[in-house]
């Protein structure tokens, strides 16, 4: 029998006291495919279907980067993935393909999974989301205020993801799922992930910036926002569908 986090009973107890909300949890790992079809099981035996999925997995920082090691640097390990010091010309090949099995293929196969749940959902409400990174965007890293290139791992492989996102959104439209699918940056957030770093989002304030995008539905395809350039021009469009973008707070961002 699974023994929960105590964070996790906390949570749940709080949406249950304070919104009348039946949280249930199903555990994974997304680098083993057995697990994934174990957990697509529990849920449809249980539901039925899938509305949203929120890809967000991340992995904690590698034994050998301390949290000392981190904050003096002012470096960030988003996903474990990051290094000060070695970085594009010699980052251990081991370190990339192990971003590569989480950020990338245990992503996808675990979308894969779960995809024939989400086209049980009501057409149209169907989503997809992808938690990505300022980082896995080739144009605003290409531009002056890209930041940590040494991150190698964790930067190509979020960007990699990325692009199978625009793929995936492509292959559901054309087939008129009503599916959205979307990557979406919270921005610096201060989690476990990254040593608790000062000065980023709070859970609370991260979440917020996801939720709209994963609850988009067919009245939401006027929606105005706001694409901010790589120059950091700020441009007002109608999103003409939405689905296979890429946002963050302040609207649609750059690929």
């Amino acid at each position: 029998m699974l023994t929960y986090p105590t964070p996790l009973l906390l949570v749940r107890s709080k949406l249950k006291s304070e919104h009348n909300l039946d949280v249930k949890f199903v555990q994974l790992d997304i680098t083993d495919l057995k697990s994934i079809e174990a957990a697509k099981a529990t849920i449809e035996k249980a539901e039925g279907k899938l509305d949203v999925l929120v890809n967000n997995a991340g992995m904690y920082t590698p034994p050998w980067y301390s949290n000392d090691y981190i904050l003096t640097r002012l470096n960030v390990v988003g996903n474990g993935f990051m290094s000060a010091d070695k970085g594009t010309l010699s980052e251990d090949l081991s370190v990339i393909r192990q971003a590569f099995d989480i950020n990338f293929y245990g992503t996808i196969q675990t979308t894969l999974a779960f995809l024939p749940l989400i086209r049980k959902a009501q057409k149209g409400y169907g989503s997809i989301q992808f938690v990505s990174t300022d980082m896995a965007s080739n144009g605003y890293q290409a531009s002056p205020k890209g930041f940590l290139h040494n991150a190698v791992a964790y930067n190509t492989s979020k960007a990699a993801l990325n692009s199978y996102v625009i793929s995936l959104a492509k292959k559901l439209q054309e087939e008129d799922t009503g599916i959205t699918v979307n990557a979406v940056t919270p921005g610096f957030t201060t989690t476990k992930l990254n040593g608790f770093a000062p000065g980023g989002n709070t859970t609370e304030q991260a979440a917020k910036i996801l939720l709209p995008y994963a609850q988009l539905g067919p009245e939401d395809a006027a929606t105005t926002c706001m694409l901010l350039s790589c120059a950091g021009v700020k441009i007002m469009f109608e999103l003409t569908c939405c689905t296979g973008k890429f946002f963050d707070a302040k609207g649609e961002y750059i690929w």
